[in-house]
This record gives C-alpha cells, sequence and structure tokens, in this order.
C-alpha cells in the first residue's frame, strides 16, 4: 500500500504553504504529495491569495524536495494545449529525478473557466482522449524518431517529441466515476485508475468496471493500480477532530455520514484503510483541505502512518 496526501491549495494557499506541506509529508514518510490543478476557489470564502499554476509550483517543489512523489489529481483536459502539457509534465519530470505523478480529466468547473477565459466546450471526453493518445505517444516515442497525431480536436506534424521524461514509463491517472468511457480510456491509457469521494460500495463497483474494461482489451488488470481518495480529518481527540471540522464549515457528524470521508484518530483511519484494501486498493489519497494545519499533517503522519498497512 501507498499512502499519498492529496491538497487543494485553489482554497487559499500559496506556494510557500505548499512548499511547508510538502516539506513535512516528505520529512513523515509519505509517498506523495500531490495536489489539485484549479485556478478558482470553491465556494465561499476569502479569495486571497488566489490560485497557482499546479505544474509551476510542481516544478518549484521539484527542487526543494528529494524524495516524495509529486503530481497532480487530476490536471484539466482544457487548461493547457496537449504538447505543450507534454514538455511541461516531462520538465517536471526531469527537474524531480524522475518523481512525477501525472494525472489527466476532462475538467468540469465551468465558472473556473470563465473567470480565467479558459474555452469550456459542452463535450470534453474526446479531447481527453485525444490529449492521453498525444501525451502518451510523445512521451514513448524512441529518441530521433517523429510523432504524428490526426484527430477531431488535435493535430500534430512530424514532432520531435522532446523532452523525454526520465521515468521510461511516465505513471498517469485517470479517474472518475463514469460508467462506461472512463474505464474503457483508463485501460487504455492509464498506469492507476482512481475513484475518490465516494462509499465504499461504489469503490468496490468502480474498480470491478474498470477490471472488466483491461479484460476487453486483453490487458491484464493486475497491471493497473488502484487507488482511493477519501476526504480527511485526523486528530487524537474529538475536540480536535470537531475544530478541524468547523474550521472548514462543516459539522462532525455530518462529515462522517458521508461514506467517502473519515474522520477520527488511529483506530478509525486504519479500518477505514483495511476496508479499501480489502477491495483492491493499493493506494490511499488522503485529502486533506486545510493546509495550514500542519499539527493535522504531523499527526497524521506520525501517529496514524506507521501503524497502517503496507
Amino acid at each position: 500500500m501507498e499512502y499519498c496526501i492529496f491538497t487543494e491549495p485553489q482554497q487559499g494557499y500559496d506556494y510557500d504553504d505548499q512548499l511547508a506541506f510538502a516539506l513535512t509529508a516528505e520529512r513523515l514518510g509519505f509517498d506523495a504529495f500531490i495536489r489539485s490543478d484549479h485556478y478558482l476557489r470553491m465556494g465561499e470564502g476569502d479569495p486571497l491569495p488566489g490560485g497557482t499554476d499546479a505544474w509551476t509550483t510542481l516544478a518549484g517543489l521539484a527542487r526543494e524536495t528529494s524524495r516524495i512523489r509529486l503530481g497532480t489529481l487530476v490536471s484539466s483536459a482544457t487548461h493547457r494545449l496537449p504538447g505543450v502539457l507534454a514538455v511541461q509534465v516531462a520538465q517536471v519530470d526531469r527537474m524531480s529525478g524522475g518523481r512525477v505523478e501525472f494525472g489527466l480529466g476532462t475538467g468540469w468547473f465551468e465558472r473556473e473557466h470563465r473567470a480565467y477565459g479558459i474555452p469550456f466546450p459542452a463535450k470534453r471526453f474526446g479531447i481527453l482522449e485525444e490529449q492521453l493518445a498525444i501525451l502518451t505517444g510523445m512521451w514513448q516515442t524512441p529518441v530521433g524518431e517523429r510523432f504524428d497525431f490526426a484527430g477531431e480536436h488535435y493535430t500534430v506534424e512530424d514532432s520531435p517529441a522532446l523532452p523525454k521524461p526520465v521515468q521510461t514509463r511516465m505513471p498517469v491517472i485517470v479517474g472518475g466515476g463514469g460508467p462506461r468511457r472512463t474505464p474503457a480510456v483508463a485501460a487504455r491509457f492509464a498506469t492507476e485508475f482512481n475513484i475518490g469521494f465516494v462509499p465504499e460500495p461504489t469503490v468496490a463497483e468502480k474498480f470491478a468496471g474498470v477490471r472488466a474494461a483491461c479484460a476487453a482489451i486483453d490487458r491484464d488488470p493486475g497491471t493497473l493500480k488502484l487507488s482511493v481518495a477519501t476526504p480527511t480529518l485526523a486528530g487524537a481527540s474529538e475536540a480536535d477532530l470537531t475544530r478541524r471540522a468547523a474550521t472548514l464549515g462543516r459539522d462532525l457528524e455530518e462529515y462522517r455520514s458521508n461514506g467517502g470521508n473519515v474522520a477520527g484518530g488511529r483506530a478509525e483511519i486504519t479500518a477505514k484503510v483495511e476496508r479499501l484494501q480489502a477491495l483492491g486498493a493499493e493506494r490511499v489519497y488522503f485529502q486533506l483541505m486545510d493546509m495550514g494545519d500542519l499539527e493535522q499533517l504531523e499527526y497524521l503522519g506520525s501517529e496514524v502512518l506507521p501503524h497502517l498497512p503496507r
């Protein structure tokens, strides 16, 4: 099992906040620091300091960390052109010495797109599929050869497909709850399938769906890593948990009532992880929304992480 920290910096955290969180997560022994790829805060609250660009931030973190893996869950296919994104991700992989985890999705936050002048087409799944074909194609094209692609949304002609990432096979994360197209595209392009924020019976259903999609194209389902993202409140006491829920504008019992969340101490979090592992999960992303609360991260890393199954 692998354990990652998953953050949402657009909710009010600048580069220095993210650096402190990533360095702490690295010191505590987490496997990866993963962030969202959003430019606009969701919900109410102080809009300052404003969003940060995911891949610009990860480039900085690549030079200021040494072990922890770095990536997105997930970048939006609407935010960047595929050739530019291929260069950005490969460059960050080189800057990190081969520690990038690349997640890509269709994009969904329409208000964000309007706020920053980013086109938001009604139909986006075809864009996602073509971007994945171009990105993986460019990274896997041997040095000295050329890459071409002709699709409905993008055309790539005579590309040298450079620079190359350090990693021979870039980890590619595809996730979501779609019943048909999402599992199919994950089976074709991904090294990892992720489902998040849903109750455990739904996790089991989505894992079964993506395994079937692999089998349908004669891919060994065992070659696709399965992962779960779970919103997390961690603390040694009910008072700690109640305070942390209130900081997020949530009631603790209401938070616990959502089957996709986990709130508690070592016992509750370990039990949640063990149930996910029994469903087939090989990686868990603990989503910590309050990046100003390093004490919560310290508790999760020092009091819980050493006792989780590996």
